[in-house]
């Protein structure tokens, strides 16, 4: 079995298509087609379909990508047996939502790489409740993310942190304007997230509901700096983990608002497959990502 063919199909499941999984392994569309073709003729499986325009996964395709994911990491433990941190090689995978990856992963990673020169990192981006999908599927050999539960026997879920989550404006906002301690009201005055999707606005928007708390405005803005800069300009509010937002409050251009919820916070953990080989670049990072949140 062609190691280059299961590292294709692993692309095409990160990627989503054959024409981006060429671009990223700098093939020919034509080279992924056949590698796909030769795999499928091998086991003789069918392991994607056409829906539409598209080339979807079958389920057997699906169920087959933790397995390769496996093999993979076992071709990358015996290239790296002995060896030992800054001489390591591979790839490390891993799924990290936004706030996290801008504002508490820029050193881990730097001292990861560091110590680890050699290994090629590919971070993904992603909502939280998506990324416990991309480890179970072997999208992804680590998530970084806060603690959204039910993950099931087959995951490991280790805890990192627990963050306190806080209700910023404007600086030049009067906080009597907008008081979340009283109930049944609509508030004139917009909120403002950069996904509607993310853990912490689901918990804010079953926190007034319960207290019959509306905005008449909404705005979802795709970056957390843009939120930031929205909220100084005071375009409205924002319900973010409080370490997003401490330089802004430290420099005194955003305040914290009064809640009847203020104790509410996330717990960051990281995620991976309980049959996942822990290769020594596995273990490095999880080690550097241990020993960076506990010397906090």
């Amino acid at each position: 079995m062609d190691i280059k063919a299961l590292k294709t199909l692993r692309a095409i499941a990160e990627t989503g298509s054959f024409q981006a999984a060429a671009n990223k392994l700098n093939y020919a569309q034509s080279t992924v087609t056949f590698q796909v073709q030769q795999l499928e003729q091998e086991l003789t499986l069918q392991l994607f379909e056409k829906v539409g325009r598209k080339m979807v996964f079958t389920q057997a395709g699906k169920d087959l990508l933790p397995s390769i994911d496996s093999i993979l990491g076992t071709v990358t433990a015996m290239k790296n047996y002995g060896k030992a941190a800054d001489a390591l090689t591979g790839e490390l995978r891993i799924a990290i939502p936004d706030t996290l990856l801008t504002y508490r992963m820029q050193p881990i990673l730097q001292a990861f790489h560091a110590a680890a020169p050699a290994v090629q990192l590919s971070l993904q981006m992603a909502n939280c409740f998506t990324i416990p999908q991309r480890v179970a599927n072997g999208t992804v050999d680590l998530g970084v993310h806060y603690d959204v539960g039910g993950y099931g026997a087959n995951m490991v879920v280790e805890r990192l942190q627990e963050f306190p989550l806080v209700l910023v404006a404007s600086t030049k906002r009067d906080p009597a304007t907008v008081n979340l301690q009283v109930t049944h009201q609509r508030l004139d005055c917009a909120l403002i997230t950069d996904d509607r999707e993310s853990i912490y606005h689901k918990r804010f928007a079953a926190a007034i509901a319960e207290r019959d708390i509306s905005f008449p405005h909404f705005l979802e803005i795709g970056s957390v700096e843009a939120v930031k800069q929205s909220v100084i300009s005071d375009l409205g509010v924002a319900y973010l983990p409080q370490f997003v937002v401490q330089p802004e409050l430290d420099a005194g251009k955003l305040q914290v608002l009064p809640t009847a919820f203020a104790h509410e916070t996330l717990t960051a953990v990281y995620i991976h497959r309980k049959s996942k080989w822990q290769s020594p670049l596995f273990r490095k990072f999880i080690q550097t990502l241990v020993g960076a949140f506990g010397a906090e």
